[in-house]
């Protein structure tokens, strides 16, 4: 999906000026919508790719004004609303309507730190799928632009790097974000050169390695 939120490469968006000393949180709000974002969470009733691509439908203007949370925010009250656990007039009014059956359950707090450390990562059995690139491989990131989620910058596509090293199996974010099936596919570390990626104008020795899926991927 090409938007404001894939922002590699571009200019005019101002320095990146790191906080010394940054807190965890600025604001008492913050922590509450982090601990709202993970309470719902064990609900099930979405995943973190479909959540990445919420946030990637945020209109351009309300992306580039919100802050970190203000997202997270966002995408939490819309898939509440789309999963019919909350009504667009209970957000507005932030009452619940007490004609409508409770929606969720409550996780005891006993029972929080267990579920956190029991979650799993997107990692599959590498068995599920043969690797189609090896290290050393030369391989050309594919031009395409697709609507929905991806894990692909748009400064990457159709620029050539060399396998670094094979991750092993893991869920495609692209179709987990859109139809929710764990579909498997080798994820590799891809190395581009600086100046294969923006001009002559780079640095010689400058170079990134970006995560990218076999989808992504063809042969250079």
């Amino acid at each position: 999906m090409n938007g404001v939120h894939d922002m590699g490469g571009m200019h005019g968006m101002g320095p990146v000026d790191p906080e010394p000393n940054e807190p965890v949180f600025h604001h008492r709000w913050e922590a509450r919508v982090l601990g709202i974002a993970l309470a719902t969470g064990f609900l099930r009733r979405w995943n973190i790719d479909l959540g990445r691509y919420t946030i990637e439908q945020m209109p351009p203007a309300e992306y580039l004004r919100a802050s970190y949370y203000e997202k997270w925010l966002y995408r939490t009250e819309r898939l509440l609303v789309e999963r019919g656990l909350l009504t667009a007039q209970e957000l507005a009014s932030g009452h619940a309507d007490s004609s409508r059956p409770p929606a969720v359950r409550a996780v005891p707090a006993s029972a929080v730190e267990t579920a956190l450390r029991g979650r799993r990562a997107a990692r599959m059995d590498d068995h599920l799928k043969p690797p189609t690139f090896k290290a050393g491989d030369r391989v050309r990131a594919r031009n395409v632009h697709p609507t929905h989620h991806t894990r692909l910058p748009r400064y990457a596509r159709g620029k050539v790097g060399v396998i670094d090293r094979d991750h092993g199996v893991f869920i495609l974010p692209d179709e987990h974000a859109t139809s929710g099936k764990k579909v498997p596919s080798h994820c590799y570390a891809v190395r581009f050169e600086g100046r294969e990626l923006w001009g002559p104008h780079a640095g010689p020795r400058d170079a990134i390695y970006i995560d990218l899926f076999d989808e992504y991927l063809e042969p250079a």
